[in-house]
This record gives structure tokens, C-alpha cells and sequence, in this order.
């Protein structure tokens, strides 16, 4: 893992961290996972069955039928019900471990790739060579996320949306299995006063630095 760009980027909903993982991929053109559409295809496929968000064995026996391919296509996942969903499902020992090994594998690909999500710079690839762990304050993510659904037509108000951001930082990070955590090596990254180029500019920078340090 060593001798291959991977560079995990962790850090609480509506962060910033998606959009800076797939910008980092294009750049450096590293294959790109967004590891919370896993857990949001396990939530949605929960609640598909008729089944139980805090059922654990439902919740595993989805995660581990699951396909990953095609998930990046799928507009049901990027509501805020599957964001909801997911963060319940993820609390499950038994989801996080079945969808392990699809990280990680994921993660071994030759020259490298780019993963975001809660636990990848501690769990997932823990000596992956560039970690970052985005955030910014939970004010401003509930704003960003408000403004994301707005736009698509989906009625919420911010007040709602900033409740369910506290919430879900609340579960994520105190969930007993791979709690939501800066990994001790990641390097913070506060996007609460940055735009989207100015994220990027400095997420690239942090992976320079990086790189020049493992001689990548």
C-alpha cells in the first residue's frame, strides 16, 4: 500500500468531503469510491424489504448481497431518507464488516485510489499514505446540505436539516463499531469560510506534501 497514492478522506456529512475526493481523483486520475453509497444502498435496501433500520441481521444480510456496481447512478441514494438510513445501518458491527473487504479492495488497486467516508483514514486503509479529514461547522453543513435539496425540489427546512446533521455527527460518532474519528496522521482540513475551489486548492496541497514525504 505503501508504494500507491491512497488517499483517504474522512469527515461528517455535507463537509465538503465528497466533492473534494472526486475532485482528487480526477486529478491525480485515481479510481474514486464514495464509501457512504455502500451504506446508503444497505439502508435503502432495509427499508425496500419492508425491513427494520436497527435490525442487525437484516441490515448484514443486505450489506452482504450487495452489488456495488452502478450505485453512483442511482438518484435514491442522495436523498436525505438514505442518508438517514445509512447512518443507522452503519452503527451494525456486522454491515461495517461485510462491506470491509470491498473497501479494501478497492483501496489495493495498483497505483492507488481515492476513498471517502467515517472511518477510512482509521479502519478501512489505516496506512494509507494521505489522509485528510474534512469538516466545517455544523451551521454551515446544514446550510449546504438545505440548499442541495432545495434544488432538487425537496421540501425541508433548515432548521430540520441542521437538527438531523447534529444527529447524525451525534450516532456517528459515538457508535461503538469504527466511530467517526480524526485518525491521529489526518491532516484537518476546516471548509466553514472556504468555496468549493479554494477546498480543493488546499486538499491538494495536504496530498503534495504527502506524496513528497513517501516519495510518491
Amino acid at each position: 500500500m505503501s508504494q500507491s497514492l491512497v488517499i483517504a478522506v474522512d469527515g461528517p456529512a455535507a463537509s465538503g468531503k465528497g466533492t473534494i475526493a472526486s475532485r482528487l481523483a480526477d486529478h491525480y486520475g485515481l479510481p474514486y469510491l464514495d464509501t457512504g453509497l455502500l451504506y446508503r444502498a444497505v439502508g435503502m435496501g432495509v427499508l425496500a424489504q419492508g425491513g427494520d433500520l436497527g435490525d442487525e441481521a437484516v441490515a448484514g444480510q443486505v450489506a452482504k448481497a450487495l452489488d456495488p456496481s452502478g450505485l453512483s447512478d442511482d438518484a435514491s441514494l442522495t436523498t436525505g431518507e438514505a442518508g438517514e438510513a445509512a447512518s443507522r445501518v452503519a452503527s451494525h458491527p456486522s454491515v461495517r464488516a461485510a462491506l470491509l473487504k470491498l473497501q479494501r479492495d478497492f483501496a489495493a488497486q495498483a497505483g492507488g485510489a481515492v476513498l471517502d467516508g467515517r472511518d477510512i483514514g482509521t479502519v478501512i486503509v489505516p496506512d494509507a499514505p494521505a489522509k485528510l479529514f474534512v469538516t466545517a461547522s455544523a451551521e454551515v453543513r446544514a446550510e449546504r446540505r438545505w440548499k442541495q435539496l432545495t434544488a432538487r425540489g425537496i421540501e425541508i427546512s433548515y432548521e430540520d436539516m441542521l437538527a438531523d446533521i447534529r444527529k447524525r455527527d451525534a450516532r456517528d460518532a459515538g457508535r461503538d463499531s469504527a466511530p467517526m474519528v480524526q485518525a491521529d496522521d489526518a491532516i484537518l482540513l476546516d471548509t466553514t469560510d472556504m468555496g468549493i475551489e479554494a477546498a480543493f486548492d488546499a486538499a491538494r496541497r495536504i496530498v503534495e506534501t504527502a506524496r513528497a514525504k513517501h516519495g510518491l
